[in-house]
């Protein structure tokens, strides 16, 4: 999971000395997608009647099922805690079943655990996510090694698959965690230490713009939230949400990149755009709508 530089870096005593913060596909036809709302009355088993479309935001989707890819990294993690605290039924995608026990609640019925690895095929994923799921948040991240290929084969060739098995099963929401300075090259940064570095492991950041690119011409209803440098520790500031290919510098908490993710299900202001975040001690106190509603895709 990328963090300023790598999620789950094995650099930590990096991320604040080189900066502060720390694919091209063919488009595809959005008819061939066959269209299910967020708000799926399947789920509750009966009708959406007009008392529950008049509901607080935050409550529309309590009886939905989102399912976490990476749901056992350290963001992913937070995201399934996040979605269970606020109602929702979560299906935590995992690759090693083993470490999903410990990492992830257990006693929780709202909670289904399968495997499912992003290289195998879209597939597959597609048996994993089932035809009970409303929508996909992607939280995975390579595991830094010496196969340079791991980045292209994660967060560019995986997250393809996952957008490609929503797309035949009909989900058609999806959220990415990206990474903030993918576009960098564009922006004016390709000195920045925080850009050279992450792409010397296989060009991890080359490899998340093309997926982005990758959602953007799938015809999906997507969010891509692309995070500063992440951190472990509990949020010390409030959030800065900026448009996409912005914000080159900061960092911010896990946690508030989980509560970024899940409250882009049940804010329509979010749909279709590419939002930058940081969090900053002096930042004022917005709500999420106010963030959202801020944000003019380009």
């Amino acid at each position: 999971m990328a963090t300023l530089f790598l999620r789950n870096s094995p650099f930590p005593h990096l991320h604040h000395r080189l900066v502060s913060f720390p694919k091209s596909f063919p488009s595809f036809p959005s008819s061939t997608i066959r269209i299910r709302p967020l708000t799926s009355p399947k789920m509750g088993g009966s009708e959406i009647t007009e008392e529950a479309s008049e509901s607080k935001e935050s409550d529309v989707n309590v009886k939905q099922k989102i399912f976490v890819a990476g749901a056992t990294g350290n963001t992913g993690k937070r995201v399934v805690e996040q979605l269970l605290s606020k109602g929702f039924s979560v299906k935590a995608g995992v690759r090693d079943l083993e470490k999903a026990k410990t990492s992830l609640p257990n006693d929780n019925p709202s909670l289904q655990i399968v495997q499912a690895d992003v290289t195998e095929g879209s597939a597959k994923l597609a048996e994993a996510i089932g035809d009970d799921s409303d929508a996909v948040i992607c939280a995975t991240g390579f595991r830094p090694g010496w196969d340079l290929t791991a980045p292209w084969k994660v967060d560019n060739f995986g997250t393809v698959n996952l957008v490609e098995a929503c797309r035949k099963l009909g989900v058609n929401r999806f959220i990415l965690i990206s990474s903030i300075l993918v576009n960098g090259a564009a922006m004016g940064q390709l000195f920045n230490p925080a850009y050279i570095f992450l792409n010397v492991f296989g060009l991890t950041l080359v490899a998340k713009l093309q997926a982005e690119q990758f959602i953007r011409k799938s015809g999906i209803n997507y969010t891509i939230i692309r995070p500063g440098g992440l951190r472990n520790d509990p949020p010390t500031g409030n959030v800065i949400m900026e448009p996409e290919d912005t914000l080159y510098e900061g960092t911010i908490s896990r946690d508030q990149v989980a509560e970024v993710a899940v409250e882009s299900l049940v804010h329509p202001e979010l749909s279709f755009k590419v939002v930058e975040i940081v969090s900053r001690t002096d930042a004022p106190k917005r709500s999420y709508k106010d963030l959202f509603g801020s944000i003019r895709q380009s």
